[in-house]
Formats: C-alpha cells, sequence, structure tokens
C-alpha cells in the first residue's frame, strides 16, 4: 500500500478545526486529525475539547500525558495528515542501536567526547553491535512476555544462539573456542569480562525484569559448574544443545529452609546398593527458569557433606510456578525430588566437595547482578531527566525545583559510583586467574554487590517520588519506573541478602588484616 501522501499547514489552517467534529492538533510539527478518534480517547472527549488543545499546537500537553511510543503505534500514526509549513519534528523515533544523548542515561565510556582506560576500539564496535541486536531481536518479544508471563519465544533463543550469545554470557573461557562471535567482530580468545559485562548491561535496558531472567539466566549460574566441574562425557552430552538454546538449564540451591545457609541445605542425595546411581530426595524453591528447566544443577547433602549433581528432568521430578513480584516470564519455581534416579557419573566435582563447587559460582553470578544494578539505575535517570524536562508543575518544568534536582544529583552519584566501582574489580578479574579471583574478589564483589543493590533501592524510591501517581501505574509515562520499584529488590536478594554479603565483605578483609597491625 502507498504511503499516504501529507499535506503542509500554517498554524493559522490547524486553527479553524478546534469543534469536537472537526477536531485537529499539532505535535512536534505534524498534524493530526482527531475528529473520529475523540470518542476513543481513553481521557476523554474533554480532554481533547480544551481550548489550549482542540486546533492548537498541543505538543507540551501531549508530552506531559504521554509518552513518545504512542505515536509510533500503526493506530496513532494514521490520524497524521500532514505537518506545519516551515517547521520540522525534532522528537523522532529510536532508532536500534543508537546511544543517548541524555546526560548520565549512558555510562561515561559511551557518551560523545570522554575517555576510558578500560574499553578498547574492539570493545566499542561490539557495544553497538550488542545494542543493535537487544533492540532489534529481543526488545518487542520482552515487552509483550513481561506482560503475559510466557517464557521468551524460541526465534530469540535461536537468534542468540546464531551469534554465540548463550556462549558469551558465560565470560571468557575454553568453551568459546572454534566459535564465531557476534560474525567475527570479536575473536575468541580476544573476549574479556569488558565483552560480557557490555552483554550484560546492554541486555538490561529492555526493562522487563523477569523476562529478563527468563532470558536464560539460569543457564549463566547453573552451566558453569558443569563447564568447570562436570565429566568430559557429560560436558559432550549437556553444553552443546544448552548453548544452541535447544535444552535448558538452572541452578537449585535454595530451599525453603535455606536460603543465604547454603550448609542449611535438607535435600539428600544416597547412594544405590550397587552405588551406581544418586537417588535424590527433597525440594529447591525459587528456582530461575525451573518451570521450562531440562536440566538442574542441584545442591544435595550426602553422608559426606554437601555434593552438587546434574539432574535431568524426568521421573520423579516436578516443578511449578512460583507468583512473585516480577513476570512469570522468568520460569521462577518450585521444584521437588522425590527418589529420582541419577548416575553417579553426574556428580559435580568431588563427593562431599559441593561447598566449593558452589562458593566458586558465586563470585561471577554476583559480579554479573552488579553490571545488572548499574545499568538499571542510569535507565532510571534516563527517565526521570526526560520526565522531568517535559512534565510542568506549578507552571515551570518540574525540573526547576531544587528539591527534585537534589534527588537527581543523589541518583546520579549512586549510578557513577557503582559503575566505576564495577569497572575497576572488572579490570581485575581480566587480570587474575579464576582462582586469584576466588582469593581476592570475594569479598570486594560481595560488598559491590550488597552497595549496588541497595543504592537501587534509593533510587526506585527517589524515582517514584517524582514520577508521582504515575510511578505506581503500571501503564503510561511511569510504566518503566514501577515495574523497576517493584522489582528492584529481587538484586538484592537473588545470590545472596544484602546484609549478608557485606558481611562477609568485612570478615574477608579481617581475615586478611596483617598480624602487626596496630595503631
Amino acid at each position: 500500500m502507498a504511503a499516504k501522501e501529507l499535506k503542509e499547514f500554517t498554524l493559522e489552517d490547524v486553527a479553524q478545526h478546534n469543534k469536537p467534529d472537526d477536531l485537529w492538533v499539532v505535535i512536534d510539527a505534524k498534524v493530526y486529525n482527531l475528529s473520529r478518534f475523540k470518542d476513543l480517547h481513553p481521557g476523554g472527549i474533554a480532554v481533547l475539547a480544551d481550548e489550549e488543545v482542540a486546533g492548537q499546537d498541543a505538543t507540551d500537553a501531549f508530552y506531559g500525558l504521554h509518552r513518545h511510543e504512542v505515536l509510533e503505534r500503526p493506530q496513532y500514526k494514521r490520524l497524521q495528515i500532514g505537518t506545519i509549513k516551515g517547521q520540522k519534528s525534532v522528537i523522532y523515533d529510536e532508532i536500534a542501536g543508537e546511544v543517548s544523548k541524555v546526560p548520565y542515561a549512558e555510562p561515561t565510556w559511551l557518551s560523545p567526547g570522554y575517555h576510558s582506560p578500560y574499553y578498547s576500539d574492539n570493545h566499542r564496535e561490539f557495544q553497538r553491535v550488542i545494542r543493535t541486536f537487544v533492540d532489534e531481536v529481543i526488545y518487542e518479544d520482552a515487552q509483550a512476555h513481561e506482560e503475559d508471563g510466557k517464557r521468551p519465544s524460541q526465534i530469540v533463543f535461536d537468534k542468540m544462539a546464531e551469534v554465540n550469545l548463550h556462549a558469551m554470557r558465560l565470560g571468557p573461557g575454553n568453551h568459546l573456542k572454534g566459535r564465531t562471535l557476534m560474525g567475527g567482530i570479536v575473536k575468541p580468545e580476544e573476549f574479556d569480562y569488558f565483552h560480557e559485562l557490555i552483554i550484560t548491561q546492554e541486555l538490561v535496558r529492555i526493562g522487563a525484569r523477569g523476562y529478563g531472567d527468563g532470558l536464560l539466566g539460569g543457564k549463566v549460574i547453573g552451566l558453569p559448574p558443569v563447564l568447570n566441574f562436570g565429566s568430559d562425557e557429560l560436558k559432550a552430552k549437556v553444553i552443546p544443545d544448552v548453548l544452541a538454546g535447544k535444552k535448558f538449564i538452572c541452578l537449585a540451591i535454595s530451599e525453603a529452609q535455606a536460603g543465604s545457609d547454603v550448609m542449611g541445605l535438607q535435600t539428600t542425595a544416597r547412594l544405590s546398593e550397587d552405588g551406581k546411581e544418586w537417588i535424590i530426595n527433597g525440594s529447591k524453591k525459587w528456582i530461575t527458569n525451573a518451570t521450562f528447566a531440562d536440566y538442574f544443577t542441584v545442591g544435595c547433602r550426602t553422608d559426606d557433606g554437601l555434593t552438587v549433581i546434574l539432574v535431568e528432568r524426568g521421573p520423579g521430578v516436578e516443578t511449578r510456578h512460583i507468583k512473585t513480584s516480577y513476570s512469570t516470564a522468568a520460569g521462577t519455581g518450585y521444584i521437588t525430588f522425590d527418589n529420582v534416579r541419577v548416575p553417579v557419573g553426574n556428580t559435580l566435582g568431588e563427593v562431599g566437595g559441593g561447598i566449593f563447587v558452589i562458593l566458586s559460582n558465586f563470585n561471577h553470578e554476583r559480579w554479573v547482578m552488579c553490571c545488572s544494578s548499574a545499568r538499571s539505575q542510569r535507565s532510571v535517570i534516563d527517565e526521570c531527566l526526560k520526565w522531568t524536562n517535559q512534565r510542568k508543575a506549578f507552571g515551570k518544568p518540574l525540573i526547576s525545583q531544587a528539591v527534585i534536582r537534589s534527588k537527581i544529583a543523589g541518583m546520579i552519584a549512586r549510578a557513577e559510583g557503582v559503575q566505576s566501582w564495577l569497572e575497576n574489580i572488572t579490570y581485575q578479574m581480566t587480570h587474575m586467574t579464576y582462582k586469584q579471583q576466588a582469593q581476592k574478589l570475594a569479598g570486594p564483589i560481595a560488598i559491590l554487590k550488597s552497595y549496588s543493590t541497595h543504592c537501587a533501592q534509593e533510587t526506585a524510591r527517589d524515582a517514584v517520588q517524582i514520577f508521582g501517581g504515575r510511578g505506581i501505574t503500571k501503564s503510561g509515562m511511569g510504566r518503566f519506573i514501577e515495574h523497576y520499584y517493584r522489582t528492584v529488590t529481587f538484586d538484592a536478594l537473588l545470590g545472596g541478602a544484602e546484609d549478608v554479603l557485606a558481611d562477609l565483605g568485612v570478615r574477608q578483609a579481617v581475615r586478611a588484616m596483617p598480624k602487626n597491625a596496630r595503631l
């Protein structure tokens, strides 16, 4: 169908159409005929018939009540009949891959005119391609399924597999050898933790917390124990299908009786009489991706202590949804194991050595969550700066109020501080072996996660105050703020509660105190 030809009008022309049955408005130099739409307007006819709207330039009025994305929808785009002669639109639809020009909406290294010692030209090109991929392939699916609660679409998993995103989300390592990463932009041997940081932070931009975890967050924490501690036979069976997005895996540690207290796990595994199988009984709770997982990396209590075992979905394994504050797209579930028989070859690491397997996984998991928290705080700053500049109160833009500027200053300070500390730790990771990271960074990462999620909750609270009623409304101007405020506590709990991690960091520091240190 040919595009509708748009005519040019003057503001005087538009002003003649100011009656309910003949109603035009101007929004950002575009002329819209709302005569037939008025009865469908969610806010009623009175809003459109107002003398400051009907036949007038209603740009400020529109953006005081609506997000720009409303104008992008086909049913509203077709209401445009022309443009204003001599004027040009200054507000445009988002371009896939584009970097925001809103101050502090991007990390410093992505902001024009700024520099960073951490990121190379390759990192910058990699970021551009990742952002474009997320905008074009993932964003719309995320918005749809965050709302309907269904897991991410298989086509998204497949497209991620085509560019080896599933593999890259596990960080640098031998699992990347021989793979073409994002069309060959980065070589497997050159992929580092800053590339992984970029992936995590770009994925967070979708603004859909439950869907984000459903985007195989369980794999990010559930597959590394197989990768690092599984037998060659087990790895050959499991890893290819999981990295291809054909099979799914999750980490099953938490229980109703044991959250941060890993040593308190009650799920048991005992050897069969012939010693060839584990027989597992127990339950797990709040497990990300559990409802659609094919494999479960399970922490069990055995005669020799804690042991981690890979369980394949089958007889005796049942899962069901747990409804939490975010979308069921995450697949958060309750798992029961009823006399589940598993080959002893599925043991990950040493029998009785499960605590080492579990703890070795925590550093990376918590670091990933710090990456997410840092970036999500910037998205809130972006929303708040846009809103306070376009929203008018008491006859002035909201940003003219000192108390509002103070809240935003706090948001900026927290986001910049978290990102800087995160990049420093990431730089250490690129120069340390996995063992050195476990020795040197467990404490710093724990405190960073505790601090970053605490900052995030402060930012969420302030953002709601700035948006007012819209900040607690699931649709409209404040929908991303409402969503953030409702789901921000997930990061504060998953991977270890704030207080527990803060204490861990200090205990690690005390352990490293020199014997001769005195005032």
